[in-house]
């Protein structure tokens, strides 16, 4: 199966490390130009200089601060010029901790950071998809859709909020041929599974190395996932090979969730 994604244009948020970074690198391998979108400069600039052109591709980059709307407003204002065919929403989650101690405040920047960050893309880039009659857009959400994750209970809340809106705007958009597809990583390696295994160790009293190894202890193929693994499933899902796949699901978790 080889898929071929030139002379597509994907707006890949958050992809200056982590989920983010390994789908904008392998969009480009598959031949698509690749717009980043996230709020370090010199942080996009390095990654510019990693996305694979040997299909003469065309990568840019925008800035944008996720915990301020204005800032992704103003991004994407931008938009409007470019022929995005391809959205990546993903930003990082909210702090740990549990929903009962959770003041509004934080409800309120998760739902704006993620939610009303999405949407403000999302009605950015419809109008060239709707035009065209090809769009994906993949919302990199988490595990938590399915079942509620301990310790993260304003991340939980706000995932599932994401996940709804994520298939609303899949059942409108279906006719445009545009699909909508969440992807919900498991615990991967990236800044923030190292920044929740440290904050646990650092909250029980216990060693870090513990702290891994319960975590492992839940995962059926005893490891954590790499980036580049939901990658892979952002890139098929990107493809022809999955127009008729949407408002749906895709779970990267080496077999953590205990439900189908």
């Amino acid at each position: 199966m080889n898929i071929d994604l030139s002379n597509k244009t994907a707006l890949v948020c958050g992809s200056t490390q982590g989920i983010g970074k390994a789908i904008a690198i392998q969009l480009a391998n598959a031949g698509a130009n690749i717009v980043l979108l996230a709020r370090n400069e010199d942080k996009l600039k390095s990654t510019i200089d990693e996305l694979n052109t040997s299909k003469n591709q065309k990568h840019s980059y925008l800035i944008a601060d996720f915990s301020n709307n204005e800032s992704v407003k103003a991004a994407s204002q931008q938009l409007k010029d470019l022929p995005i065919d391809i959205l990546i929403n993903n930003t990082g989650g909210p702090p740990a901790g549990k929903a009962m101690d959770a003041n509004i405040e934080e409800f309120i920047a998760a739902f704006s950071s993620h939610l009303i960050n999405n949407q403000l893309l999302v009605q950015a880039v419809i109008p060239h998809m709707m035009k065209q009659h090809f769009g994906r857009i993949i919302n990199i959400i988490s595990t938590s859709v399915k079942v509620p994750l301990h310790n993260l209970g304003v991340s939980n809340t706000i995932r599932g909020a994401v996940g709804n809106w994520s298939k609303t705007l899949a059942n409108e958009l279906a006719p445009y041929q545009i699909t909508v597809n969440n992807i919900l990583p498991g615990a991967t390696e990236t800044e923030r599974l190292s920044t929740i295994i440290s904050n646990k160790a650092n909250k029980t009293s216990v060693e870090l190395e513990t702290v891994k190894q319960e975590m492992l202890a839940e995962i059926p193929m005893k490891r954590f996932g790499k980036p580049e693994e939901p990658a892979y499933a952002a890139t098929f899902l990107c493809s022809d090979f999955a127009a008729y796949i949407t408002g749906t699901n895709v779970v990267v978790d080496g077999g953590r969730t205990p439900c189908l």
